[in-house]
């Protein structure tokens, strides 16, 4: 298997995505800023977008050993709230 290679690109909408370099289907990740949230970052947009999926690899990282990816048995009644609070 060939090793993936992968860019981070400015969509036509302002969004920023992760694809793979070699494959024009829907982006692994997207990222999408609010005007506000653009104006507060005074075009360093594209900076936080890049911190933003490098930290999310990174986490994943250091979770996914933890995971047990095989279990079935997953309560819905345990699922979270569709947003994160910081």
């Amino acid at each position: 298997m060939s090793p993936s290679f992968f860019e981070i690109v400015q969509l036509n909408n302002g969004d920023y995505a992760l694809r793979r370099i070699d494959d024009d289907s829907a982006p692994l990740v997207r990222i999408s800023f609010s005007t506000e949230a653009r104006e507060m970052m005074e075009n360093r947009d594209m900076a936080v977008a890049k911190a933003m999926i490098a930290a999310g690899i990174e986490a994943v990282g250091n979770v996914s050993h933890d995971i047990d990816w095989e279990d079935d048995e997953l309560d819905v009644s345990d699922a979270q709230p569709a947003y994160t609070l910081h």
